[in-house]
């Protein structure tokens, strides 16, 4: 398989190295319906690719390359709840969360077969009832008055999904049942923000942690424990508090209550679990109906990609036109841009899935790849970056993909300013595609009449090179259906991109070496406590932080 894989990646490069092979502008002169042979829809959802240099040969080189490594099996083994995340014996099956009841979706769990749609259902059906009895007032806190406010306490997946998912379904709408704060970072100033102004009577605490485990998240759930019982006495705690979590003793033990407590399987990876119980923070804040909503969205596009052949399946074209951007062209960066305001935090969230995904440099196998694998991604909303790094995209020494998201239509009164809005997301894709000559450049400055040392001079400084690629994705509206869609179709993309890769998507251990070597160091940094063994530059600079603090 790996020299299968490896001859696949060589044929791409080949490819790309061919005298056109990185050119886009040509590819449309040559073909007329390029636009649409090289982009696919479903229902209103359109992913157009031909703004890439990959032509017909290139198309059938990567999925040739998908055949070889067998991603329809991939696939099939995926919606079985087979073992794909094998270093920790794990199915991912975070599909079942947004799958219907009755969807026969299953996983093994402890070598034990069972209905996750099922398991899924009846956890959301305890989750409904809580929403509706905090919305209705029947559920209160320890003075009898209603929630208007939900602390969201979580970090990465816990924190990242429901945070983005929250602003996209309530940012300017006056309708929404309930205000959101979110905290995740440990810093003593982000929990005095996210309390600023909260009246703790009226606040509902959601502590997210899959593991109960996390040293951020329960270090500000206890502060936000000592916060509540302060204001409201110690017996108010377990009326304040729900904890979404997997480890149920550790959350008996911290004193929330057991019909508090919503838990999610282990074959739910934590960037998977804004379906969960952790996106209980999204029903909360924008209403059962929109995150049920956004779930049917997910789940459409699970269907798509479980059943549509691989030539029309938009998360496999996706992660196709990657492993071409990142395996033939050679980019090592990956830029998001979504223009519309309420998903200012999707790349966050993105560089999460993707990053902690595919980051990786080790096969299934345990060798060492060969070859690249995720890029490392960044992004902004549109109009935003245009005013800072699409500099860098635009005339910059490296080739960076972008995604263009865009909805046709807004939720706002404003026409003109959406078709503002979407010009700029069309032109920044057609000026990164044709760029600018020198020539042209230099005749439009000579037809207005400057001087032939001021074009000298300035000329080249304007030039754009073009040949820059780019994915746009277009849909109706941003609404919950469509943004669940959104969401599954990266997921399912980055799933895609490590069976291409040969890689486990689903672990994460270079996250897990940071928790524990901060576990070690935390004991450390107390006043008079002993420095441990570490390298001269880590134990010089605890040194110096315990100095600076003057504790005794």
């Amino acid at each position: 398989m790996t020299d299968a894989r490896a001859a696949a990646f060589a044929r791409l490069r080949q490819l790309a190295d061919r005298p056109d092979g990185r050119r886009i502008a040509p590819l449309f002169a040559a073909d007329p319906h390029r636009a649409t042979r090289f982009a696919a829809t479903l229902d209103d959802l359109t992913l157009d690719f031909s703004k890439s240099s990959i032509d017909d040969t290139a198309r059938d080189a990567l999925f040739a390359l998908a055949e070889a490594v067998g991603l329809d099996d991939f696939r099939q083994r995926l919606f079985a709840g087979a073992m794909v995340n094998p270093t920790e014996h794990r199915a991912a099956m975070h599909m079942a969360l947004r799958a219907p009841a009755d969807a026969g979706l299953r996983a093994t769990l402890g070598g034990q077969d069972e209905d996750a749609s099922a398991i899924a259902a009846a956890e959301r059906i305890r989750m409904h009832a809580f929403v509706d009895a905090v919305h209705r007032g029947a559920r209160t806190g320890a003075t009898g008055a209603r929630f208007t406010h939900v602390l969201a306490i979580g970090i990465g997946g816990s924190d990242l999904g429901p945070l983005v998912a929250t602003e996209a379904l309530t940012l300017g709408r006056s309708d929404t049942p309930m205000q959101t704060r979110f905290l995740s970072n440990v810093d003593g100033h982000a929990f005095l923000h996210a309390t600023e102004g909260l009246d703790p009577a009226r606040t509902l605490v959601l502590v997210a942690s899959k593991t109960f485990t996390t040293l951020e998240t329960l270090s500000n759930a206890d502060a936000a424990r000592a916060w509540i019982a302060e204001a409201l006495g110690e017996a108010a705690v377990p009326l304040h508090f729900a904890a979404l979590s997997t480890n149920l003793p550790a959350v008996a033990a911290f004193g929330i209550l057991p019909g508090n407590t919503f838990g999610f399987r282990d074959w739910v990876g934590g960037r998977y679990s804004l379906w969960s119980p952790v996106g209980l923070t999204i029903a909360l804040a924008a209403g059962w109906d929109r995150f049920q909503a956004m779930l049917d969205g997910a789940w459409s596009m699970d269907r798509h990609f479980r059943d549509a052949p691989l030539r029309e399946n938009l998360p496999v074209l996706l992660a196709l036109v990657g492993i071409w951007h990142v395996n033939a062209l050679g980019c090592a960066t990956h830029c998001v841009l979504a223009y519309d305001d309420r998903l200012r935090r999707l790349p966050a969230h993105l560089q999460q899935v993707e990053m902690e995904s595919n980051g990786k440099r080790t096969t299934l196998a345990g060798t060492d790849t060969g070859w690249d694998t995720c890029p490392m991604l960044f992004g902004e909303p549109g109009t935003n970056a245009q005013h800072s790094f699409i500099q860098l995209v635009h005339q910059g020494t490296r080739t960076v993909p972008v995604d263009f998201i865009l909805a046709a239509n807004p939720d706002h009164d404003r026409p003109d300013a959406h078709r503002a809005l979407a010009a700029n997301a069309f032109a920044q894709a057609e000026a990164l595609m044709i760029g600018k000559s020198e020539a042209a450049i230099r005749a439009e400055m000579a037809a207005r009449g400057m001087p032939p040392a001021a074009i000298d001079a300035i000329a080249p400084h304007r030039v754009a090179p073009g040949d820059r690629p780019s994915n746009t994705i277009l849909f109706d509206r941003l609404d919950a259906f469509a943004l669940g869609r959104l969401i599954a179709l990266y997921e399912h993309k980055v799933a895609v991109q490590g069976c291409l890769w040969g890689i486990d998507s689903f672990d994460q251990w270079g996250v897990e070496l940071g928790k524990v070597l901060a576990g070690g160091i935390l004991p450390e940094l107390a006043p008079g406590a002993a420095t441990g063994t570490h390298d001269s530059s880590t134990a010089a600079l605890i040194a110096r932080f315990r100095a600076l603090r003057h504790e005794t």
